[in-house]
């Protein structure tokens, strides 16, 4: 639309915004239009390019391509997109959808971000401010943009901002009042539909970006919701922190929790079904805090048991013993590390290639994380007198081949196990140690004879997860040769025949990461190291016996990873800070 009424050059009454005073500048809007749709804008406290789109006084395609020339910006097409793959949790959602703004991708320390306004400063300090990064304009057609935002940005905290409505509008007296609500209460508001839908649509979030866990936390004047990504806490949501309680009600009921207890934590599970012949579990637990109850959700995924011992990160050589440790008839194999190292999904890859019909395998976990058809899996309970040697003495009474004990905790366990390994079944178990060596050290501190170490105990791996590099993104790294010294390489290592890489990000990772590769220490007990348990050797002496045994230290095996170009040298001293 030209311009029909006041000249460019005429002196405006009233100070209006960038895209205003661009579109008057190329012809498209005369300055009393201008002004008259501002003025309508600052009354109904909306946007000024809302009204203007909404007035038809200037179209969105004529909008984005004026734009476009006078900031010199490029011209995307968004129906040319994959909405689906376009990043997630680059930016807070509560900022796309206020600045109707959408992430495209991310290069280096900077966001390519699709407006349709790209003379607003207040989004350009909002998602600098909020990223710590610069940003990078794409201009779009501002109808477009506005369906993508609604359709591809309802995570997070504006899924709240969308469904919450008048519900959780409230003062320090409706805040005083939720927190103290009765029982009855409760119940009543956990059918509420946007606390539903939130949580839905959270779950599904957490799934679509592989995310590990989910945590709700609430805070005396905030409510946060953060995911665990390739193993780092990324904050996703600001839900208002009324929703506090009836969020937690509503994950109780459907987790067959006590809604009216809120004193003590609970543990308990739920489903949630993302496909036709799909569905996901989820071990919820709650835990009391200051400003209420914190609940953390992890994700339990069947098919992470299934996925084979290839593609666990496990090299030639430590694959072969330990496949050639598990199908022996009896023994111990024990696996090792911090929580969230992976230690469960390595015993259930074990136990699936173990899991044939001539096999009886029986586990007790606290609690069971994975279901898979064809082991008999026992859920401990202390409070009813299920410990975990309780079930393992019922499990030698029923006829097991197999045996796997969630955690070894106490002697009791420890000695019904050994017995186990040592009367022709296959026990295997995890510890919280640092590395395999030190395994055995700490069994023989729970009190177990070294004689009955020494000749149960087959194989221990100890291991850790690194996050694995973008193969799409990942950029050579200049690393002095010092620092891959001081790093453990050997002198022969650092011969320039390969390749350190960093990490750099783009719309397909995390921040350069993509996914998690283990990292495996796998040491058989050998006749040297078993003379030395027998002795009550140190950790020392039996790492350096596994050292010359061949076997590589969880450094050396990182260093592995990086010179292979999957990990980068900072992930694998963060991992094996030892």
């Amino acid at each position: 639309m030209a311009a029909t009424d006041t000249a460019v050059t005429d002196t405006p009454s009233i100070a209006l915004p960038g895209l205003g005073r661009a579109l008057v500048m190329a012809g498209k809007l005369g300055q009393k239009s201008a002004e008259e749709i501002y003025r309508k804008a600052q009354a109904n406290r909306t946007r000024f390019i809302a009204e203007l789109t909404g007035s038809g006084a200037v179209s969105a395609a004529d909008l984005a391509h004026t734009m476009s020339t006078a900031f010199a910006a490029p011209l995307l097409d968004l129906e040319a997109i994959d909405a689906q793959r376009l990043p997630k949790g680059l930016l807070d959602a509560k900022i796309c959808v206020a600045y109707k703004i959408v992430v495209l991708s991310k290069r280096n320390n900077r966001l390519i971000v699709a407006t349709a306004d790209p003379s607003d400063p207040e989004a350009a300090e909002k998602v600098k401010f909020s990223t710590q990064m610069g940003v990078d304009w794409v201009i779009a057609e501002y109808d477009k943009l506005s369906k993508l935002v609604e359709a591809n940005a309802t995570t997070a905290a504006e899924a709240m901002d969308s469904i919450i409505g008048d519900d959780f509008e409230f003062d320090e007296t409706t805040a005083e009042a939720v927190s103290t609500e009765s029982a009855d209460t409760s119940t009543a508001e956990v059918e509420d539909a946007p606390v539903v839908k939130f949580l839905h649509k959270m779950l599904l979030d957490a799934f679509s970006m592989r995310a590990s866990d989910l945590h709700f936390e609430p805070y005396e004047h905030t409510y946060r919701v953060r995911f665990r990504v390739d193993g780092e806490l990324r904050e996703i949501a600001s839900p208002p922190v009324a929703i506090k309680d009836k969020l937690a009600s509503r994950i109780k009921v459907i987790s067959r929790l006590d809604i009216s207890e809120k004193r003590v934590p609970q543990d308990g599970r739920m489903k949630l079904k993302v496909g036709p012949d799909r569905v996901i579990d989820f071990r919820v637990s709650t835990l009391p805090t200051l400003f209420g109850e914190k609940i953390v959700i992890r994700i339990l995924d069947p098919s992470s048991a299934k996925v084979g011992i290839d593609a666990l990160g496990y090299e030639p050589e430590e694959k072969a013993r330990l496949l050639a440790a598990i199908e022996r008839p009896y023994g111990m194999v024990l696996v090792t590390g911090p929580t969230g190292s992976g230690k469960t999904v390595s015993l259930y890859t074990c136990l699936n290639l173990l899991n044939k019909p001539g096999v009886n395998i029986a586990t007790a976990e606290d609690p069971s994380e994975i279901n898979l058809p064809g082991v008999n899996q026992v859920n401990v309970n202390e409070k009813a007198g299920l410990t975990f040697a309780v079930a393992l003495k019922s499990f030698l009474r029923q006829d097991p081949d197999i045996i796997m004990v969630g955690e070894i905790r106490d002697l009791e366990t420890a000695d019904i196990s050994i017995k186990a390994a040592q009367t022709g079944h296959m026990v295997m178990s995890t510890l919280h140690t640092n590395d395999a060596p030190t395994t055995l050290t700490r069994m023989r501190n729970m009190g177990i004879a070294p004689f009955n170490i020494a000749s149960a105990v087959i194989l221990i791996t100890a291991q850790r997860l690194a996050r694995r590099l973008c193969m799409n993104c990942r950029q050579p790294a200049d690393i002095p040769r010092e620092a891959l010294l001081d790093a453990g390489f050997r002198e022969e290592e650092v011969d320039g025949s390969w390749t350190p890489y960093r990490p750099v990000g783009c719309s397909m990772c995390n921040n350069g990461y993509k996914g998690r590769v283990g990292i495996y220490q796998v040491m058989p007990i050998s006749d040297e190291i078993q003379r030395i348990i027998l002795r009550d050797g140190s950790a020392m002496d039996i790492a350096e016996q596994a050292k010359a045994d061949g076997v590589r230290s969880l450094r050396e095996s990182g260093l592995l990873k990086v010179r292979q170009g999957m990990t980068s040298l900072e992930e694998v001293l963060g991992v094996t800070n030892l």
